[in-house]
């Protein structure tokens, strides 16, 4: 009996896995299972903003220029939008509704990890898209191409932001619908405060852009089609997403740890 006690007390359990190697280990994993299934989402996502730059062309004139950088910065930020927060939000959902969360609960992973992979790896689908529809858009209104480059800055701060709002979404619905019903009501919102001209907004509604995680993103692209654009402005709309970013991020992990718990 001592022999098998002292043996017991032997075996310590292994320690949990540090949060980068963690990430990886879920970013990779969920690159790989989510390629095949995912891509064919991309072209849905980018088709949907492309065509939404058709349809706003022939609203505002490439004389509005004003009006044209933000439909151009709303249209490219949008597919970041679908994927990052509506994907993402359905993906969640249906993690918890089919018991998912009991596998990820089990591993010796941070919580943290198994948010910030699946969002990362979500994210990195959005990088074509959003390049394209940034690149058709600044020639459909007549805008300079010489900053589009910014859009690889936009692209992981706004999908952090609406990544974290996604995951929560999927997370905290009672129901795998409403988590679904949630990631759309969350696009239709960034495509209706974000695309449209801001100029071309009541007071009230623009208070409510302000709200939304992605603005910021949407606000930093458009203001680098400017002849001398003011960086200064870019970076602290850059600066106001990182962390809005990074605050969803922690909420989406606190609504990872109850849900994992709850399941």
């Amino acid at each position: 009996m001592s022999s098998a006690v002292a043996f017991e007390e032997a075996q310590p359990l292994a320690p949990r896995a540090a949060l980068l190697p963690a990430l990886g280990a879920v970013y990779r994993a969920q690159l790989s299972r989510a390629r095949v299934a995912r891509i064919p989402l991309m072209f849905v996502a980018t088709f949907q903003s492309l065509g939404i730059l058709i349809m706003m062309r022939g609203v505002v004139g490439a004389h509005d220029t004003e009006a044209a950088r933000d439909v151009v910065a709303g249209s490219s930020v949008l597919v970041v939008a679908f994927v990052a927060l509506n994907l993402l939000a359905q993906y969640f959902g249906r993690l918890r509704a089919t018991g998912g969360l009991d596998h990820y609960a089990t591993l010796p992973v941070p919580a943290a990890s198994v948010v910030l992979g699946t969002a990362a790896a979500y994210a990195s689908f959005t990088v074509p898209g959003t390049v394209v529809t940034a690149v058709v858009g600044c020639a459909m209104f007549q805008l300079p191409w010489v900053h589009v480059w910014i859009v690889l800055a936009v692209i992981p701060l706004a999908g952090a932001a609406l990544a974290g709002v996604g995951a929560a979404c999927g997370l905290l619905a009672p129901r795998q619908e409403i988590a679904t019903l949630l990631g759309q009501l969350g696009m239709s919102a960034a495509l209706l405060l974000g695309v449209l001209p801001a100029s071309h907004m009541p007071q009230a509604v623009r208070w409510l852009r302000d709200l939304l995680p992605s603005t910021y993103g949407v606000e930093a692209f458009a203001r680098t089609f400017a002849a001398r654009p003011d960086w200064g402005a870019v970076v602290a709309d850059l600066a106001v997403c990182g962390a809005v970013g990074g605050l969803s991020l922690g909420l989406s992990t606190w609504a990872y740890r109850k849900a994992a718990t709850r399941a």
